[in-house]
C-alpha cells in the first residue's frame, strides 16, 4: 500500500532572493535575476551573464565554523535546508532520526575547488594542497552537510543526474516515504559553478547564450534564443508521510501525488528529437496521480531558452498531452532565474507549489519573437491568475535523463 506525500516546508536560495518569500515576491513582481559575471573577470569569454546568487553570508544562516569547511554549494543547501526545516515546524526531539532523511542533489559538487587546488599544484607542488579538497568539492557534500547540520540520520544520498538531479532527488525522496523507507525527507538540488571552468566548459559546448542584454539572454520558446544563462542557488523542500504531517499539525502547502522517470538512450546532449522520453515520463507520472491530460492546470516546463530543448519539450508535451496540449498554461523559471543545473528542479517545485498556493503562474520573461514550431500557451502576454489543482514540473538533463513530478492541491 502507497502512503500519502505532502509537502510541509519550503527553502531556497536564488538569484532572486535567499529565502522562500523574497523568491516569490521576485517571481511575482516579474523580476529577472541575470546580470554580469561578477565572480571573474570574462574579458577573455564569450559569455557575459549569469544569474548569480547576491548579498548571501553564509555565517548569518548557519554555524560559521561548519560553513568556512562547504563550498558555496553546499552552504546553499544548508540555508535552504534550514529554511525549509523551520518553515515545517520540526522539532528533532520529537521525531525518530532514523525515520527522517536527506535527498539533495547536485549536479557538478565545486569546480571552484578544482580550479584552486590545481593551481596551487602548478605554482606550489602537491604538497600544498588542501587536505579537505576533496571534502569540499564531491557533489554529495550537500547532503552530508544537511545531515550533520540537522541531525537527520535516516537515507541519506546525492541524485547526480546533471539539470535533472533536483526533481529526481525529490521524486526518490518522494518514494523512499511512500513506501516505508522514511517518514520525513528534505530533498531538492544545489549548485554553484559560476567560474571560469564551468562558463568554458558549457561555453565549448555551445549550450550558453552569448547575448549581454540581460532581459533577452534566458528567453524560452523565442524564436531568438541562443543557449542558457548559468544560475546557481538551492531548492529544498519537506516531503511527510501525511499521517505523520497531520498528527503534528503540520501546515500542507500541497501534495505530491505522481514521479516519472526515463532515459531517452539516444545522446549525451540533446534530448531525444521526438520528445519522447520526455513525453513518456509525463505519462507515468499523470497514470500514477490517477489524472487525465485534461486535468493538468500548469506545467513549469525544462524550458532551458536552448534551440533544442524548447523545441523537443513542446514535442514531449503535445505527445503526452495530446489534444489538451493547447489548453494548459506553460512557463519557463529559467526565464527569471537562468538554469540553476542540479538545483532547477528543487526551486522549480517550489515554483509550484506557490503558484497552487496563490492561484498565480507567472510570465516566462523575456519573450519578443514567437517560433512557429514553439506554438503552445506559455504564458508570455503575462502572468496567469487561475484555480491550480494539478501541475506537472519537468526536468530534463544531458545525458538523456528525464523526471516529471505531478503535483496537486492538498484536500483532506
Amino acid at each position: 500500500m502507497k502512503r500519502r506525500v505532502v509537502v510541509t516546508g519550503l527553502g531556497a536560495v536564488t538569484p532572486l532572493g535567499n529565502t522562500v518569500p523574497e523568491f516569490w515576491e521576485g517571481i511575482k513582481k516579474g523580476n529577472v535575476g541575470i546580470g554580469e559575471i561578477t565572480k571573474f573577470d570574462t574579458s577573455a569569454y564569450k559569455v557575459k551573464l549569469a544569474a548569480e546568487v547576491k548579498d548571501f553570508t553564509a555565517k548569518d544562516r548557519m554555524d560559521f565554523k561548519a560553513a568556512k569547511r562547504m563550498e558555496p554549494f553546499s552552504q546553499y543547501a544548508v540555508a535552504a535546508a534550514k529554511e525549509a526545516f523551520e518553515d515545517a515546524g520540526l522539532d528533532m526531539a520529537k521525531e525518530d532520526p532514523y525515520r527522517t532523511g536527506v535527498v539533495v542533489g547536485s549536479g557538478i559538487g565545486s569546480l571552484q575547488v578544482a580550479e584552486r587546488e590545481y593551481e596551487k599544484i602548478l605554482s606550489k607542488g602537491p604538497a600544498r594542497v588542501n587536505p579537505l579538497m576533496v571534502p569540499l568539492m564531491i557533489s554529495n557534500m550537500a547532503a552530508g552537510n544537511i545531515s550533520i547540520q540537522l541531525g537527520l540520520k535516516g537515507k541519506c544520498t546525492n541524485v547526480v543526474t546533471a539539470c535533472a538531479s533536483g526533481t529526481h532527488s525529490i521524486g526518490d525522496a518522494f518514494r523512499a516515504i511512500q513506501y516505508g523507507d522514511a517518514d520525513v525527507m528534505l530533498a531538492g538540488g544545489a549548485e554553484s559553478c559560476i567560474c571560469p571552468l564551468g562558463v568554458a566548459g558549457f561555453t565549448g559546448l555551445t549550450a550558453l547564450s552569448t547575448s549581454t542584454d540581460p532581459l533577452r539572454a534566458s528567453i524560452p520558446f523565442d524564436k531568438d534564443r541562443d543557449g542558457f544563462v548559468l544560475g546557481e542557488g538551492a531548492g529544498v523542500v519537506v516531503l511527510e508521510e501525511w499521517e505523520h504531517a497531520r498528527a503534528r499539525g503540520a501546515h500542507i502547502y500541497a501534495e505530491v501525488s505522481g514521479y516519472g522517470a526515463t532515459g531517452d538512450a539516444y545522446h549525451i546532449t540533446s534530448p531525444a528529437e521526438d520528445g519522447s522520453g520526455a513525453a513518456k515520463a509525463m505519462e507515468i507520472a499523470m497514470k500514477e496521480g490517477g489524472i487525465e491530460p485534461s486535468q493538468v492546470d500548469y506545467i513549469n516546463a525544462h524550458g532551458t531558452s536552448t534551440h533544442h530543448n524548447d523545441l523537443f519539450e513542446t514535442k514531449a508535451i503535445k505527445l503526452a498531452l495530446k489534444s489538451a496540449a493547447s489548453q494548459v498554461v506553460i512557463n519557463s523559471t529559467k526565464s527569471m532565474i537562468g538554469h540553476l543545473l542540479g538545483a532547477a528542479g528543487g526551486v522549480e517545485f517550489i515554483t509550484c507549489v506557490k503558484a497552487i498556493q496563490d492561484g498565480f503562474i507567472h510570465q516566462t520573461m523575456g519573450f519578443k519573437n514567437p517560433d512557429e514550431e514553439c506554438d503552445l500557451n506559455y504564458a508570455v502576454d503575462g502572468p496567469v491568475e487561475k484555480d491550480i489543482h494539478y501541475v506537472l514540473t519537468n526536468s530534463l538533463g544531458f545525458g538523456g535523463h528525464n523526471a516529471t513530478l505531478l503535483l496537486k492541491k492538498y484536500e483532506e
